[in-house]
């Protein structure tokens, strides 16, 4: 094969470098909308008399969509690794735009619960190509700024989900609204196959340019469990277990939780919209600061500050004292998952890295299945505030934990390291 034909892939890839943050960012803010969307329109489907649903089957529905997710999460990485990234992001904001379109022609609801498993598989496959395109083409090796950056799609798709529903459902119904989430990827999709780069790394190996130890490592599954990534992997599939039991936890109940502590509804919600603001601000800060301090030291930071301002909340605070509390508890809870996927990015190296952040997510679904779970079990024993606070912060602790036992890579060749 000639020099021109095996870089010629490598050099349109870094032309087209700049717009994998912005394409990445696009896709993980259309997941953001799609699995919160859900909980936009459950008081609608509660009322819809065609259906009859009953919030434990509504649950139920919620329940199979996460559990697609962790299916999609689980499976992708290990594609992503095989058959390219660029290729993968398509596949997969195709397959969920499309089956998302689908739900809202549902005709049952046993019909809309395996469209939202479908469509799960793709979103749970977006989280981990993103992440690993992004890490690769950070600019400077900034991973720790690159990820954060990115993860702040989900909540501006999380915000732009609550407030079409404001102005959506009242005159439309929820059908348009999975209808709303669909349309992006008109745009989206022929932008990324125009744009989007190929992993420079997969162009390599295609081209027979990547290190030994690369080219025999056919499985990438099998990479997360040997060359002394078997701790690393299981500490890291518990870290993400614990940030997200924390993020659906909180996303979930924290309006009932201030309720019961006395607080009034509106300020309840108030309270949720505080929480999600200090989620972006957290990020757009741990990104810097892990890019300074390190990965690994600022995840244990924010994991063990984390713990810290959730255990305060316990505390009953007067006037703005409690806003600010959330906006602390926001600040730190959030980002702290992100740095989690921001260090798994830098610690495998590059052929196995969709593998690993994959099995990061799906694992850590599990997660975000058992805090809401934990925080419905805490309110029905009437136990929610303040102890729901302090089980959360004990979370947190286990979390920073976990992370803290990760060691730091092993030194590898540059060629064969996070960034190629």
């Amino acid at each position: 094969m000639s020099t021109e034909s095996t870089t010629s892939p490598t050099r349109s890839a870094q032309t087209h470098a700049g717009w994998v943050l912005p394409l990445c960012w696009s896709a993980v803010a259309l997941e953001g909308f799609d699995l919160v969307v859900l909980g936009v329109v459950n008081p609608s489907l509660l009322r819809f008399p065609a259906w009859g649903l009953t919030p434990n089957t509504a649950s139920l529905i919620s329940v199979v969509g996460l559990l697609g997710v962790m299916t999609g999460a689980l499976s992708t990485g290990p594609v992503t690794d095989l058959i390219g990234r660029r290729r993968t992001m398509l596949i997969t904001v195709v397959a969920f735009s499309l089956l998302t379109l689908l739900c809202a022609a549902a005709p049952n609801p046993w019909m809309f619960g395996a469209l939202r498993f479908l469509a799960g598989l793709g979103l749970g496959g977006v989280l981990p190509v993103a992440l690993a395109l992004v890490n690769e083409y950070a600019k400077g090796g900034r991973i720790g700024g690159a990820t954060t950056t990115m993860m702040t799609g989900y909540h501006v798709g999380a915000v732009l989900t609550s407030l079409l529903g404001i102005v959506v459902i009242p005159s439309l119904g929820w059908r348009p609204m999975f209808v709303v989430g669909a349309l992006p990827a008109l745009v989206l999709v022929p932008l990324m196959m125009r744009y989007l780069p190929e992993s420079e790394w997969y162009l390599r190996a295609r081209a027979g340019e990547v290190p030994v130890e690369a080219r025999e490592a056919r499985n990438p599954v099998a990479t997360l469990f040997k060359g002394g990534y078997l701790g690393p992997t299981l500490a890291f599939w518990v870290t993400s277990f614990m940030g997200l039991l924390l993020v659906y936890g909180l996303n979930t109940w924290l309006p009932e939780i201030m309720r019961s502590a006395g607080y009034q509804l509106r300020a309840s919600l108030a309270l949720l919209l505080v929480l999600n603001v200090g989620a972006v601000l957290g990020m757009l800060l741990a990104g810097r600061v892990a890019d300074r301090i390190g990965v690994r030291p600022a995840t244990i930071i924010w994991f063990g500050a984390a713990m810290v301002f959730l255990a305060l909340l316990s505390v009953k605070l007067p006037g703005v004292g409690v806003y600010f509390g959330v906006l602390l508890a926001g600040l730190f809870v959030f980002s702290a998952q992100v740095l989690v996927y921001a260090y798994v990015g830098q610690r495998y190296p590059t052929w196995a890295r969709g593998t690993a952040l994959g099995s990061a997510s799906g694992v850590g679904r599990l997660g975000a299945i058992t805090g809401p779970l934990v925080g419905g079990a805490l309110l029905t024993a009437g136990i929610a505030y303040p102890w729901g606070f302090y089980i959360f912060a004990a979370v947190a602790a286990a979390g920073a934990v976990a992370v803290s036992t990760v060691s730091r890579p092993r030194s590898v060749p540059e060629s064969a390291a996070a960034r190629p």
